[in-house]
Formats: C-alpha cells, structure tokens, sequence
C-alpha cells in the first residue's frame, strides 16, 4: 500500500473541513414552530411565557472546539513553537465552541387547553399574534386565531 504525503495546505483544508463539520454537530437549532401535543385542534389560550433557551450542547461544542483549534494550532511551525501553537489554538477552540453553545434564542411558550380538556404547550420563536382567552386553531404549522362570532 503506497501511502501519499499531504501538502501543508492539503492538512490544513483536511483539518479546517473536520473541525467545521464537528462544530456543526454540537451545534442545535431551535425549531421556528414547536408544538407539544397532537396538532390541528381547537382551543383557549391560557398562558403566554417568554423564556430563553440555549442553542447547543455546550460539552461537545468546547470539546470540538478544542479538537478543531488544537489541530489547526499543530499546523503551524515546528518545534516548542508547533507544541505552543497547538496548545494555544486548543484552548481558543474550545473557547469559541462554548461560546457558540451560549449563545440563547428567545422563546414564547403559549399554553393552549384544548376543547376535550387536555393541555398543550407550543413554542415558537416569533412574538405570538394571540393573547390569553384568545380562542384558537393549532395545526402543524402554527397557531391560528379563531374570529368570534357576533354576539
């Protein structure tokens, strides 16, 4: 089996792709639209809370971090100089990927009592249009307000 040296630029788009693509796992996105019971049910409207949630998995991020920027570090010199630079670019890393994983989204969680009794909560990342006592559709793409008859 011949094995094929690497150029330095090879190594480094090599490194630079597997740390992008270990970021990209520990990090999480937070759906636009969640709902946590059946959907395409009528309702009320009984709470509305604002709240934060964090974006990703603050470990695996740090760890990647450390990974990726320990790898990237080693790419550079030769030596005391090369150890440096990897222990250097390992604790950058990691302090980007926890960063990253810090960052919060702000949520709404709107609790709906559904017409049969039971409860559900959607959250969604948009300022909700509804408010509480509000009669309400949830379906799987959001909640819509019901108009009200005349009285």
């Amino acid at each position: 089996m011949k094995m094929t040296k690497l150029s330095g630029w090879q190594r480094f788009a090599a490194v630079l792709s597997a740390g992008f693509a270990l970021l990209l796992a520990g990090c999480e996105t937070t759906p636009a639209f969640q709902v946590a019971q059946p959907a395409s049910r009528d309702g009320t409207v009984e709470s509305i809370v604002q709240d934060t949630v964090q974006r990703g998995n603050a470990a695996a991020a740090t760890i990647g971090g450390a990974v990726i920027g320990g790898l990237l570090g080693n790419q550079i010199g030769g030596g005391s100089g090369q150890t440096a630079a990897t222990i250097v670019g390992a604790g950058g890393g990691a302090f980007v990927g926890n960063q990253a994983a810090q960052r919060q989204t702000l949520v709404w969680r709107i609790g709906v009592r559904y017409d049969d009794g039971s409860l559900a909560t959607i959250q969604q990342t948009t300022a909700p249009a509804v408010r509480i006592g509000d009669r309400v559709r949830v379906t799987g793409s959001g909640i819509e307000l019901l108009r009200q008859g005349p009285n």
